[in-house]
This record gives structure tokens, sequence and C-alpha cells, in this order.
């Protein structure tokens, strides 16, 4: 009977718990909610940051920045900031970048970029597409003055603070709809640039070569050549569309091409073969005889054993010929096997190499069982510090040139993928600590290869996503979808890269 009092007593306890902290977490809250720098004050039961945001209206896209003070559950006075992103394009050192942004200046964008990256010395923002974005309210440089560059004219600007275009309607520049605007922040100066793009044509003048077309005329003597026709180039008009920045040609297409003066074909003639004689098909006259010292004169004899010794040679010549086919197959096999005894040698040395690599490097790096790595060697990036793998890890080094043919970070070098991820991460507030934590990561990770692949699991990309495909579309080659899902990964999980760093370090994954 006091066995069951008390199970009942700790029944009772768990249900009252329970109810005080469904009470609790469904129970009214005064949350602030910041939405792209307008604070309103809402009254919600919503029980997460997601709720309240879908009881606001408030759509959400995969580059908007949502943050709280109490995390993902929603607690009473918390403080839920919407920042909505925008696409710029950023040239980094001379590298054009697409990059996704909630910055509210020009400034703050350029100092993402320089937050984690200290060789990124000059930084230019292209504001042609977000310029409505400017003109709302975004500011150029809230530390100082703008220089203002257009039209071959330089000024400047006091008031860094105003938005782009009312900077340059106090210098009484109109832009143009396919005007070019960009900021650039060199050292302690930023300069607002306007280029100016115009169109034009230009007509060109192809030449096209004459071609030789040679005739055998039996007038002429053998060996005799005489140039019949002279040869003439033709020409042909182009007209070309040219797109020209501040007048220097930027762009072009092929508009047409009309033939002006055809071309005309040299004509050669030449005289027809020498005729083969019966002495050239004997090889020797008079002149050789006496110098062997026989006589002119043959006989009956002597004409049948020249006829036995051209049959003679005759066969042997076509044994000859035979025994050369022969060689050449037997050298062509003989050519394969030595080809692929020297693939098997180089591919043994390779393997060699590479084992004498691992055990070189087994002081410095912890791997799990059966793990492969095949590194090129021409990509040396990380290989000085310690690196811990997951099972069965393979790393493919190969690197592309890093020019974005398709997406917005296609192919990218390390140097180029650390970049974006720097400013993608400074606009999360991860610098510093958190940053050298994220670059740990991923050094552990992938090495910041974008082609990276666990040969065991499957795990793919810069952050070794499983399975990849929910990164996103162009996954496989833009590396900006694998940067932006890994930096959305880590804060939903983990909250800041310096926590999952110390997850990764107690369990060898993340």
């Amino acid at each position: 009977m006091k066995m069951r009092r008390v199970r009942v007593a700790v029944c009772a306890i768990t249900v009252a718990a329970m109810a005080v902290a469904t009470f609790a977490l469904t129970t009214r809250k005064a949350v602030a909610l910041n939405v792209n720098g307008k604070t309103t004050m809402v009254a919600t039961y919503a029980m997460t940051v997601d709720r309240l945001l879908e009881e606001q209206g408030i759509s959400v896209k995969s580059h908007d920045l949502v943050q709280s003070t109490s995390g993902g559950t929603l607690a009473d006075h918390a403080v839920v900031t919407v920042r909505s992103a925008y696409q710029t394009t950023v040239n980094v050192d001379g590298e054009e970048i697409p990059f996704w942004t909630v910055a509210d200046s020009a400034d703050q964008l350029i100092g993402f970029f320089k937050a984690n990256e200290s060789k990124a010395s000059s930084i230019t923002v292209n504001i042609d597409n977000v310029y409505k974005q400017l003109t709302g309210g975004m500011v150029i440089n809230r530390k100082g003055p703008v220089t203002v560059v257009a039209d071959g004219k330089s000024s400047q600007a006091p008031n860094g603070k105003l938005p782009a275009a009312s900077i340059l309607d106090s210098k009484g520049i109109t832009v143009g709809k396919e005007d070019k605007v960009s900021v650039t922040e060199s050292g302690s100066q930023t300069v607002l640039r306007v280029q100016r793009v115009t169109h034009g044509q230009e007509t060109r003048t192809k030449v096209v070569p004459f071609e030789t077309q040679t005739i055998v005329d039996s007038s002429l003597q053998p060996g005799e050549t005489v140039i019949r026709q002279q040869g003439e180039n033709g020409e042909i008009q182009q007209t070309y569309n040219v797109t020209y920045v501040d007048g220097v040609s930027s762009s072009e297409t092929l508009e047409s091409e009309t033939t002006t003066k055809a071309s005309v074909n040299q004509v050669v003639a030449v005289g027809p073969a020498k005729a083969a004689t019966d002495d050239d098909d004997k090889g020797s006259g008079d002149g050789s005889d006496k110098a062997s010292g026989k006589d002119s004169d043959t006989t009956n004899s002597d004409s049948d054993s020249s006829k036995k010794d051209d049959a003679k040679s005759d066969a042997d010549a076509d044994k000859n010929k035979s025994d050369a086919k022969s060689d050449s197959t037997s050298k062509g096999d003989t050519n394969n096997s030595q080809s692929t005894s020297q693939n098997n040698q180089n591919q043994n040395t390779n393997q060699n190499q590479n084992n004498q690599n691992q055990n070189q490097n087994s002081g410095q790096t912890t791997q799990k069982p059966s793990q492969n790595t095949n590194q090129n060697q021409n990509n040396n990036q990380n290989n000085s510090q310690n690196t811990t793998q997951k099972p069965n890890q393979s790393t493919n080094n190969n690197q592309g040139s890093g020019s974005s043919t398709s997406g917005r970070l296609w192919h990218p070098s390390v140097a180029q993928a650390q970049a974006y991820a720097a400013a993608a991460a400074a606009q999360r507030g991860w610098t510093g600590a958190d940053w050298d934590a994220l670059v740990w990561i991923w050094n552990h990770e992938s090495s910041w290869l974008w082609n990276a692949e666990n040969a065991y699991s499957g795990a793919y990309g810069i952050p070794q996503a499983l399975p990849p495909d929910k990164m996103g579309a162009g996954y496989r080659d833009d590396a900006a979808v694998q940067i932006d899902w890994g930096l959305s990964y880590i804060a939903g999980r983990y909250g800041s890269p310096s926590q999952a760093k110390q997850w990764w370090m107690q369990h060898n994954w993340y």
C-alpha cells in the first residue's frame, strides 16, 4: 500500500510538472521583432521563431538571416531579427564573386570581406543590380567622405552616409539605365565610380588568303614549273556590334559579313614526269661497265643470268615487304607491351610514393581505419596542418581554374572559397575565434575543396554534406551553394563554429 501511494505521488508530481512546463511554453510572450531595421513589439503564443514568423506573415528566403536572442525556442522578451538578403557582385583582388548579402551600407559589405580576410587589399562592390537598395537608404560610407569619379572627373562628397543616388545627384551626375555603378575601398579611401556604357558598330576588313592549284602541262619539260595565273587574296567586310565602357571596348558580337572581293586561286603548271628508260632500269651504263673492267658486249647467257637476277630481286623485294610488315606489327606489339609495362611501373611508383608519404605523415595525421586520401601534389594547401578525417574519406584535390562558368562560385580555388566564406561568416557575426574554428573544421572535413568526396559514405563538398543533394541545386560544382548550406547547418545545429568544433573534437564529426 505504501509503495502504491509513492507511485501515485510521483505520477501526480510528473503531471503537475508537465502542466507547468506546457503553461510556460504556451503562455503569452512579448517579443521584439526587427525586420530590416524596423522594430515592432509582438504579443504571441508561438513556441518557436519559425511559428512566430509564420503568424506575422513574414516570408523568409534561403539567404535571409534570422537571429533570436533565445535560440530556436521562443522565450518571453526575446528579440528576433530578420534581415532580407539581396545579391550583388564583389571583386576581391581581381576575382569576381557573386554574393548574397544583408548589408545596409557599402562599407559594411566591404567590411564583411575584410573582417576575416586580411589579404583582400582592394575590394570593389558592383552595385548596378542593387541600385534600388541603395536609393532606399543603403549608405556608401558611414565613416566619412566619398570620392566620386564620373566622366573623367573626380570630386569629393563630404557626407558618405547618404545613399549613392543622393551623392550623385548632389554632383549633378545622372546615371543611365546601363551605366555601371561601383564602390571601391582601397586603404582608407572609398570611391564611388560611374562608368558610362555606350554601344556602336565597327566595320572591319578580313583578308581571305588565296589557294594554290597545280596542273600538269605536257608542253613543259620534266621538272619545269610555270605560274599560269597569279593568286589574289579576297576580302570580307565584317560588321560588329560593340559595347564600350568609358570608351573602351568591353564586348562585341558579329552582326553581319559580306564578301567584297573574291579570292583568285594561283595556278601552277608543271612538266610531266620523266619517262623511265632501259638504261635506268639496268641501273648502270657503259661507263659503269668500263669502270668495273667488264666488256660492254653481253652474251645470251649474261642476259639470261640478268633476268634470273631480276626475278630473284623481285622475290627478295616481296619478301622484304612482308618482313617489314611483320616487323612493324612486331614493333607495335612490343611498343604496346612496353607502354603497358611502363604504365604498370608508373602506377607502382605512385603507390609506393603514396605509401611513403602516408608513413612519413603518420606522426602528424590521425586517421580512422580504411582511410583513403588521394591528393595531387600541385595542391599544397593545408598540408602542413594536422588532419583528422572520417572513415574511408577520399579527397580529390583536382582544382578548377576558378572561373565562374556557371553558378556563383564555380570550381573555386581554396583561397576563393575561403574569401567567400569569410564574408558570409562575418555576416553572421562569426569573426575571430569563430572564423578560426570554421577554418579548422572544414580543413579537417575537406581541406576546403569543392569536389572533396568521401568514397565510403558519399559525403560531398566543402562542408561534407550527407546526403549531398540536400545542399541544393548546383551543389556538385558551385561552392557558394555548399558554403551557404554549411553555415546554415552549423547555425541551426550548434549555434556557432566554436561550439561545432568542440563537438567535432569529441566525436570526430559534426
